[in-house]
């Protein structure tokens, strides 16, 4: 079967060069915002799940935080720079087991990426050293306790993570911590 006919690359490139730096900055600024964020999954020898108490709003959490993208960070990066932060631990994220799509009022939408951390052992969990402008406490939480922590979609969301890890079933996409609807 013989390749479709494209013109070469530099044919286009009279039509580039008259978009100014301004009309790309402007279609730039236009275009719609995605927050993004992203957290690891850590367990200890139990399958307990580590959770963190933020002083900033109500709920607990997953280690991690906003990705900087700006910077150019990649989600991966930003789980394990949040560990780094917010429990003093280095940890190397494993596979990535959800991703979130979570719409809001007053906000723009967020991406939510969350990553299997591993198992801490009870040496390393005596090692945690918390982000006190960011943080109160952490504790262990059975599966079966999770939603009464993690408020809205985000125990749906690591149900989801918590589901994916021990089925080996991959990533798994959601919608407000929910399988999309198609």
């Amino acid at each position: 079967m013989p390749v479709p006919h494209r013109p070469p690359p530099y044919a286009v490139w009279p039509t580039l060069r008259a978009v100014t730096t301004s009309d790309y900055a402007a279609y730039i600024a236009a275009l719609p915002r995605v927050l993004a964020g992203a957290a690891v999954l850590l367990r200890n020898d139990e399958g307990l799940v580590l959770l963190v108490e933020p002083n900033y709003r109500e709920g607990w959490g997953l280690p991690g935080g906003t990705i900087e993208s700006d910077l150019g960070e990649t989600p991966r990066q930003a789980a394990r720079r949040e560990a780094a932060e917010e429990i003093g631990l280095d940890v190397e994220p494993g596979a990535l087991l959800a991703v979130d799509w979570v719409p809001g009022e007053g906000r723009p939408p967020i991406t939510a990426y969350v990553y299997d951390g591993g198992v801490l052992t009870e040496e390393r969990l005596k090692t945690i050293r918390l982000q006190e402008e960011e943080l109160l406490s952490w504790r262990l939480v059975a599966r079966e306790d999770l939603p009464r922590f993690l408020l809205g979609s985000l125990g749906h969301r690591v149900l989801a993570a918590l589901d994916a890890l021990e089925a080996g079933t991959g990533t798994v996409e959601l919608v407000n911590g929910l399988p999309p609807v198609s």
